[in-house]
């Protein structure tokens, strides 16, 4: 066994002069782990934007009073059809109303729950915009400004004003911005709403909503709990709906359906509401490693044909090393050594590389209507990306490195002298 500095030496030797391919090899390596770190990067980044886009603004578990048919119809009480198949066809939805009946004592029963990071109420009042003679359908949810900010990050999608001006004034109105550029209004401007029982209020326009949702942005604003209710001619425990904020997302199914049963409400947990979402968010993420993946395997197929054409380039060296005593394990080591070295230089550069073109990326200007509180290209600089890759490299050198370095291992001197 030869001392490890010799064989480094000789290592350094055999890369040297073949530096071309060397470089060549390296840099098949460095492109691999680069675009692992930018696709990996920008990928898992742009699913965390879209997915804080939509979960942000997604309670855990929705509650309100659906309006649906009845479970349970008069020939079901019927004892004559008892056991029966009873088939009723064309049921009509019960009458009831949207609201929330007792919202007070479950509200104050789910802050009380352990689980419950936070609860928000709301009361949704259909509504015409009313700006001289312009006329505009909508929809004015009242809420509870504070914690809709807490909970679901709202002052995020205020593109101008204070949301908390909603909280400190009742008169106050966050307008879409699909209503507010169709009536020609901006912030400080009065806007008047009027109910379907022919009231009309002023208010004011204290900032403007913009969702990034044309649909939802040409018909939705906000006000006080209060002002919806009063908009509506209802009482101050009128609700219909209720949003949760849990403190683990994986208790949401089983609070829904535990919820649903005892209040006898429809309760939404926020898989169920996104199952479509999560399923192609996590198709994106699968379709990211594997061609991620398939780029260093690429750069490992590189480095096993280069190191196959060191070996045919050096089996003179290599019968001159066995013939002066190094031994078949040493032999190895060398071209082992050289397939590592080239990893390593590779992977350190390819990370170098990686992170260079992430933080350009990071930085350049992304500017949407759909997305208005981005200002430039989401970037995730999770350093176990870099960890991985950078183990990946080695891991992939070494096994292009050690079919070549076994070849080597087993070459008799003897034939390749006699040869020559």
């Amino acid at each position: 066994m030869r001392e490890l500095g010799l064989i480094l030496d000789i290592t350094r030797v055999h890369l040297m002069s073949r530096l071309k391919q060397s470089t060549v090899a390296a840099l098949g390596v460095t492109f691999g782990i680069g675009m692992f770190i930018i696709l990996m990067g920008f990928m898992t980044g742009l699913n965390s934007l879209l997915d804080g886009l939509i979960l942000n603004r997604v309670p855990h578990v929705a509650i309100f009073n659906d309006i649906k048919p009845s479970d349970h119809q008069p020939i079901d009480l019927t004892q004559e059809f008892t056991n029966s198949l009873n088939v009723v066809r064309s049921i009509k939805p019960r009458s009831t109303k949207v609201r929330i009946h007792n919202a007070t004592p479950i509200i104050e029963y789910l802050r009380n729950d352990e689980r419950v990071r936070g609860v928000s109420p709301q009361s949704a009042a259909k509504v015409f915009y009313v700006s001289g003679a312009l006329q505009i359908n909508g929809l004015a949810n009242g809420i509870d400004v504070r914690e809709e900010i807490r909970l679901f990050n709202f002052g995020d999608y205020i593109v101008e004003g204070d949301p908390n001006n909603l909280w400190r004034d009742s008169k106050g109105i966050l307008l879409g911005a699909g209503v507010a550029a169709k009536m020609s209004l901006g912030l400080g401007d009065r806007i008047q709403l009027g109910t379907i029982d022919g009231g009309l209020l002023p208010l004011k326009i204290v900032g403007i909503y913009q969702s990034g949702l044309r649909e939802v942005d040409d018909i939705q604003s906000f006000v006080n709990i209060k002002t919806a209710q009063q908009l509506m001619g209802e009482d101050k425990n009128y609700l219909t709906d209720i949003n949760v904020n849990l403190w683990d997302t994986d208790e949401a199914v089983g609070m829904a359906k535990r919820i649903s049963e005892q209040f006898n409400l429809t309760a939404i947990d926020i898989e169920t509401a996104n199952a479509q979402f999560e399923t192609g968010s996590n198709v994106r993420n699968l379709i990211t490693f594997v061609v991620s993946i398939t780029l260093l395997l690429v750069a490992g197929f590189g480095i096993y044909n280069i190191l196959n054409m060191f070996i045919y380039e050096k089996m003179n060296d290599i019968a001159i090393l066995k013939a002066t005593g190094f031994s078949g394990k040493d032999v190895e080591k060398i071209f082992l050594s050289q397939a590592l070295i080239i990893g390593l230089v590779g992977g350190v550069a390819g990370l170098i590389l990686g992170y260079s073109v992430s933080v350009i990326i990071d930085h350049t200007p992304f500017n949407t209507a759909a997305l208005p509180t981005i200002e430039t290209y989401p970037v995730n600089f999770n350093p176990m990306y870099y960890l991985i890759a950078l183990m990946f490299a080695l891991l992939a050198t070494f096994l292009a490195g050690y079919l070549p370095a076994r070849k080597a291992k087993w070459i008799d001197p003897v034939e390749i002298i006699r040869g020559q």
